[in-house]
């Protein structure tokens, strides 16, 4: 894990009133096996934070293991949504990072419970926890579209969480990110990998709605530097790329990539309405109601303050990680590239390649 820790921008030395590394109280990370946030728990492990990581089971989380030395990440196995598996996780820890979020609900009400409640409950633990109350000491990982007034019940669910932590603990930070990628998102691979069997790709809505992809790893590393930043307290950071790309253009993006050419088919946002009416069944469907209401408003900030670049940490382009992990998906499985090594989340090979094309950049 030697790569993660040449990421730019952050800091290796904690400032006065930040949080301390490996001789003092563990970091919990909520939600740690996830794609975000095993990024988390490998940047903050590569900086020698002794880190306590609450997972559903902890037999299959055994791959954040080796992200750190022996004994200094500890799997502890719970409901994220249990005031009891929390306490046991957040117990004594000098801060807690929750990364917990999910894109389509197994059961209606799983937005609120997971979005909404779930903040809060960290919120009032910490609170009610008096070592290190000079410290930054939740972090919250929300989203770029959250928002009290959208007609998607997931935006809606990430504002009340955000306000509902804030309430009760108003020294938390929130990190929003963009669509983000790294080579286990669900975006660039579901489209690479719809490519693969599908004649046509739909373009939704025409194609027009805008994002502004951010690296996985660039999350991870604002984590980090929020940690090391007392006056970070109470700010809310917009965490975005450095471009802004249309639907459309993710799409034609991921098709050059891998070599495999599709008509784009225009399809307008009520004609796809009922074909996810049936897919939301699915144990994983591709697309649900709400997604598509998400659809209809673009993910992109409309400032540059308050974000990475607050942060001192630089974007990193999504054309120098991407195509690394897409690779597979090219006609013979693009076997003669080297591929991504992947700690069930590509840890490893995207921070290689995010450092190794900073240094070629500068030469």
């Amino acid at each position: 894990m030697n790569e993660t820790k040449t990421m730019a921008g952050v800091s290796s030395a904690p400032s006065a009133s930040s949080v301390s590394s490996a001789s003092s109280a563990p970091i919990a990370v909520i939600g740690g096996s996830g794609f975000i946030g095993r990024y988390i728990v490998a940047e903050l492990a590569s900086r020698g934070y002794r880190l306590r990581v609450l997972v559903r089971r902890a037999d299959k989380a055994k791959f954040l293991l080796p992200l750190g030395t022996p004994g200094q990440i500890a799997l502890v196995a719970g409901n994220a949504g249990n005031l009891a598996s929390l306490k046991t996780c957040v117990a004594g820890c000098q801060a807690v990072v929750n990364a917990v979020g999910i894109l389509a609900e197994s059961r209606r009400g799983d937005f609120i419970r997971l979005h909404a409640d779930l903040p809060e409950m960290l919120g009032k633990l910490m609170a009610h926890d008096n070592t290190g109350a000079n410290r930054t000491r939740v972090i919250h990982i929300s989203a770029l579209g959250a928002s009290k007034n959208s007609p998607s019940r997931y935006a809606r669910s990430k504002a009340e969480g955000e306000a509902r932590l804030m309430r009760v603990f108003p020294r938390a930070v929130i990190l929003r990110p963009s669509l983000v990628f790294g080579s286990a998102d669900m975006f660039f691979n579901r489209f690479a990998r719809m490519a693969r069997w599908s004649p046509v790709l739909p373009l939704i809505g025409g194609g027009k709605s805008k994002f502004q992809p951010v690296y996985v790893g660039n999350v991870a590393e604002a984590v980090l530097a929020v940690l090391h930043t007392p006056k970070a307290a109470g700010k809310t950071y917009v965490l975005a790329g450095g471009q802004v790309y249309s639907f459309a253009d993710l799409l034609r993006y991921i098709m050059a990539i891998i070599q495999r050419p599709r008509p784009l088919l225009p399809l307008p946002f009520w004609l796809v309405y009922v074909p996810t009416l049936f897919m939301e069944w699915l144990p994983n469907p591709m697309l649900t109601r709400d997604q598509l209401r998400l659809l209809k408003s673009d993910n992109i900030t409309r400032s540059n303050k308050g974000g990475l670049a607050e942060l001192g940490i630089t974007p990193t382009p999504l054309e120098l990680i991407v195509p690394q992990y897409l690779g597979r998906f090219k006609p013979g499985g693009g076997m003669h590239q080297r591929m991504p090594q992947r700690i069930d989340g590509g840890i490893q090979s995207d921070s290689a390649l995010a450092t190794k094309g900073s240094k070629a950049s500068k030469g």
